[in-house]
């Protein structure tokens, strides 16, 4: 879309006047005083004798005086006109040039058209040019210019444009596209909804977190209406003076009613259409504001051919006048994307980028759950700049899981250097996190673990990333959450009999889980099913608010110290009966200061005597082809469903890797490792469905309440969970200075 500028013009006629009287003082004043500088006077006297001695070169008798010039210097005289009969026969007989003025009685009109008219044009010319100037480069109205534009919507107006955002260029909000493609076809063709007696609406409000693609929506209308687009923030109708933001409104809706059919947007709209208050002392131009934009939207008058589209992410702080129908006919809910709206949303933004063969979005997709389609867009430039900084010209798998770490935890902080003893402290505390993941059921397979410090505060941090997307968590799930969170503490105390300031970050992570299993998910025993806080701003911080007695609140603090407590005696348990595996997870750690979660999980199946992957794949592919089905498919599940109930994964690590103690042993990058538990996943998948074909025919054989608790569990295993707060998938147990 292209803006259609409007000049908005206003008088100098106060500047006009000031450089009006300085040019006629210059011409009356000063350009004498010049000119007159370079005229010598002398006396009669002396121009007869320079006549005689043939000294003047040429004369000019004016009606008042003689002004000539000296053949010598060329110097300018001139002397007083005398009663003198000979002067003309001197002059001859010298030799000068001499003539006399013919004075020509000129037009009064001319004179003034020259003498004033011109200079006056002039002058407003130049000033015209002058202002239109300054208010391009000021953006808008300036009070110094005069009260002439005050009170005139200053609302950008587009007109179609080729190049401008369409439907196609926005991704992952499909439900919004389909409501909103609605409205533009109903001003391509308003005759086929007219013919059923469906009317237009007449508002459509865009709600939803920041980053999702509100304003975006709104391009997009823009670009595919051929109607007049007219866009304007909220915060542009707030004024100093009372009554200025109403007559902002009548102005925009009167420009929108002359150029109908055509669409207004309105950016966030919470900045004038807040709920009214009706306290003396309030804030009258905004409820003026208010009361004008509700008029307009459906008043009297009516605002025929006018659609408004609105976007805010504060929808509760609305006036209820202004969100009911026939005002705002629809709320069109932009939320964050899921899964297949993440992938398409990096199609989006990946199409003008060079990318290599090992670029995979949807292991990208996985890893940023949570993350808004402002986040991706960033994720996939900072892969960009990554790969121009390596001296690549096409952006890897690497470049992009780099870009995903550096958005959600910051750069590594390569010039921080730690104490041995410091990284002692935070590779147990990050081993904690991570061993405890392993050995509960319901926990995410750990995909990374690092102790390298990062620019937003963190020294080390354990990644783990979904198997797949979860809107619901059980009870279980959370409670193995809380028992995660302040696994590092517990690590910290088990190994060194003191604690640190480190786990502030986890503190507050388990402490929130807590009192929201307390006050919103009815999860407490002593409190039942029964709401204690409401959520206030839920698009924006998710702020929740008591809505209780004191003595209740007393009562939540003391349930959330017994969850918590519970939840650290049980971490503080599982790490001391495993202390001899995290003794070598942490020295493992400390050598490389980054490991894999495949790199993990090899240490953690060597240490518990665990199969490996490939050995539980060959069983049950030996089961599926029928060769000794009954012995080793009962192999086979009882193996996999202790690993399962051992470390939760089921089974997501990919292939065999060599041990520490081997020199060509390297590190995985995150990328390898997500990339090859997808596989493994999607293998198992396949042997599973196979083996569960052989098993059917081996029915007579097989033990029914083993088949049940096999599959039991192997069902709990597979049920990863996204974290309730943060971004979804990682972890952020960083320490905190």
């Amino acid at each position: 879309m292209q803006e259609v500028k409007q000049p908005n013009k206003k008088p100098f006629i106060f500047y006009y006047l000031i450089a009006l009287v300085a040019i006629m003082l210059i011409n009356s004043l000063l350009v004498p005083q010049i000119v007159q500088r370079a005229v010598k006077e002398v006396d009669y006297n002396t121009f007869m004798q320079m006549t005689y001695d043939k000294q003047i070169d040429e004369v000019q008798v004016q009606d008042n005086q003689i002004v000539f010039t000296a053949k010598d210097d060329k110097t300018i005289y001139k002397t007083g006109l005398m009663d003198d009969p000979d002067r003309t026969q001197r002059l001859y007989d010298s030799g000068a040039k001499f003539s006399s003025e013919i004075v020509e009685e000129a037009s009064p009109i001319l004179s003034f058209l020259i003498s004033w008219l011109l200079p006056l044009i002039i002058i407003i010319g130049f000033g015209q040019l002058m202002y239109r100037q300054m208010a391009k480069k000021a953006g808008g109205d300036s009070m110094m210019f005069g009260m002439g534009g005050m009170g005139k919507s200053n609302a950008k107006v587009y007109v179609k444009s080729s190049n401008g955002i369409k439907f196609t260029d926005v991704a992952g909000e499909d439900e919004a596209k389909e409501n909103l493609t609605e409205i533009v076809e109903y001003l391509h063709d308003p005759d086929k909804y007219k013919e059923i007696g469906a009317s237009m609406p007449k508002g459509i409000l865009l709600v939803g977190p920041p980053g999702t693609g509100k304003t975006m929506l709104a391009k997009a209308v823009a670009g595919e209406a051929n109607v007049p687009f007219f866009s304007m923030s909220g915060s542009e109708f707030v004024e100093m003076f009372v009554g200025m933001g109403a007559s902002k409104v009548r102005d925009l809706f009167k420009q929108a009613k002359e150029k109908a059919p055509c669409i207004v947007f309105i950016d966030e709209i919470d900045a004038i259409g807040k709920k009214r208050d009706g306290q003396v002392g309030g804030n009258d131009e905004r409820e003026q504001t208010l009361n004008q934009l509700l008029t307009e939207m459906d008043g009297f008058e009516g605002n025929n051919g006018v659609i408004i589209l609105a976007a805010t992410n504060r929808p509760e702080s609305l006036d209820p006048a202004l969100l009911r129908p026939g005002r705002f006919d629809r709320r069109i809910i932009v939320d964050k994307p899921d899964l297949k709206g993440r992938v398409e949303i990096l199609k989006v933004h990946a199409k003008d980028v060079k990318m290599d063969e090992t670029v995979d979005l949807d292991a990208i997709a996985l890893a940023t759950s949570g993350a808004v389609g402002s986040d991706l867009a960033n994720m996939i430039n900072e892969a960009a700049i990554n790969a121009v900084k390596e001296g690549r010209e096409f952006v890897s798998q690497k470049d992009l899981f780099a870009a995903v770490e550096q958005v959600l935890v910051g750069k590594e902080k390569k010039d921080r250097i730690m104490s041995k003893e410091e990284r002692r402290i935070v590779s147990y505390h990050e081993v904690g996190h991570a061993l405890i993941s392993a050995l509960q059921k319901n926990s995410e397979p750990v995909q990374k673990i690092t102790i390298v410090p990062r620019t937003m505060g963190a020294l080390g941090y354990v990644m783990q990333v979904p198997e797949e997307e979860k809107y619901l968590n059980t009870e279980a799930e959370l409670r193995d959450m809380l028992v995660g969170l302040v696994g590092g503490r517990a690590a910290e105390e088990v190994v060194f009999d003191t604690v640190t300031t480190g786990a502030a970050n986890d503190i507050e992570k388990a402490t929130s889980i807590a009192r929201n299993m307390i006050t919103r998910y009815g999860m407490s025993k002593r409190f039942g099913l029964v709401g204690l806080a409401t959520v206030e701003s839920q698009y924006l911080e998710g702020r929740t608010a008591l809505n209780c007695s004191d003595e209740t609140a007393a009562a939540i603090d003391e349930e959330v110290v017994a969850m918590i407590k519970e939840s650290y005696d049980q971490a503080l348990q599982m790490l001391r009966e495993n202390r001899e595996l995290m003794d070598k997870l942490a020295a493992f750690l400390i050598e490389r200061e980054t490991i894999t979660g495949k790199e993990f999980m090899e240490i953690f199946r060597r240490e518990k005597g665990l199969p490996d992957p490939e050995e539980e794949k060959k069983d049950a592919a030996e089961g599926a082809t029928g060769q000794k089905a009954e012995t080793k498919k009962d192999e086979t599940d009882n193996t996999v469903a202790d690993a399962m109930k051992g470390n939760n994964i089921d089974v997501t690590i990919g292939e065999q890797v060599m041990t520490s103690t081997d020199p060509t042993f390297q590190p995985l990058a995150f990328e390898d490792s997500l990339q090859e538990a997808k596989e493994q996943t999607t293998s198992e998948n396949a042997t599973k469905e196979t083996a569960g074909e052989a098993s059917q025919s081996d029915a007579a054989v097989e033990k029914p309440e083993n088949k049940t608790e096999t599959s039991a569990e192997s069902k709990d295993s597979k049920d990863p969970k996204d974290p309730p707060q943060g971004p979804v998938g990682l972890f952020s147990h960083g320490t905190i200075s």
